[in-house]
């Protein structure tokens, strides 16, 4: 992907006016206009059933007569693995745990029909006594503040609309329209930006590096190592399965700001939700 072709999505005040034509509808409906039932598909909740929840639900929708006005969106990991599968009704975050394919009735009828929670479903306090219907209070939301991960959860991976309604290609836009290669880089460096891993070596510094190399054939490439080398981490994993489009964004900063015209991901053929 040239940057030269991403230039074609347009300026970054036609980006603003797609952003706020998809924000203008109500927040819990999304952008496709419906009511949303999230729905985790991450590799956790997978594994322990999701489809088949997702399924159940749709079939449940159905019968209710409910498949044009309810949404079920399939998301990229919420976080509380050991919950799965996990459900969220956007509207009012109640998040239900532990979801079954014969729950799917009851969450329709008794929730989206009947405005009334199902209680068996909710999480609740370290003592297992108090419900803690709305994701906002449980514990393990509580002291978080996302920052890499704050799309992932809440959007459609598969759908660019979702990812530009929560400010997604902002960034991209921005440099673009308004800033020369050399003002990305310093703006990296005001940042602070550094790698994550052991050494914490400082991301404008790279990025100059690169920027001022030569290459014979004239050509540079970003290169996104999404290599993760213990076994189950899911540090790189979860952004790449429900948030790809800000990698795309980062890496097409980055092509701009080091002159680079194509760019490749690595990630190993274990992870094949994040290579789909």
């Amino acid at each position: 992907m040239s940057v030269t072709g991403l230039k074609r999505i347009g300026s970054a005040k036609e980006l603003a006016e797609w952003r706020e034509r998809l924000n203008a509808k109500a927040p819990s409906a999304g952008v496709s206009g419906k009511r949303q039932i999230l729905v985790c598909f991450g590799g956790s909740c997978l594994a322990s059933g999701a489809k088949e929840v997702r399924d159940a639900l749709q079939v449940a929708l159905d019968l209710e007569k409910l498949g044009d006005r309810v949404a079920l969106v399939e998301t990229g990991c919420m976080g509380p693995c050991v919950m799965g599968p996990v459900v969220m009704i956007a509207e009012d975050r109640t998040f239900y745990q532990g979801v079954k394919p014969e729950d799917a009735s009851d969450i329709i009828r008794q929730h989206i029909c009947g405005g009334k929670r199902v209680e068996r479903l909710l999480a609740c306090d370290a003592a297992g006594k108090t419900p803690a219907p709305c994701r906002q209070e449980m514990e393990f939301f509580k002291r978080q503040t996302q920052v890499v991960l704050r799309n992932c959860g809440w959007i459609d991976p598969g759908k660019i609309g979702e990812t530009v309604a929560r400010d997604g290609y902002a960034a991209l836009a921005k440099a673009l329209s308004g800033m020369k290669p050399e003002d990305v880089v310093k703006e990296m460096e005001i940042s602070g930006l550094r790698g994550r891993g052991g050494a914490g070596f400082p991301t404008w510094l790279k990025w100059n590096f690169a920027r001022s190399s030569e290459s014979p054939d004239g050509m540079r490439y970003v290169l996104c190592n999404a290599d993760e080398g213990d076994p189950g981490a899911y540090m790189d994993r979860s952004v790449l399965e429900g948030d790809p489009h800000s990698v795309i964004e980062g890496m097409a900063i980055a092509a701009y700001a080091i002159g680079a015209r194509q760019g490749y991901v690595y990630v190993r053929a274990e992870y094949p939700l994040a290579v789909e």
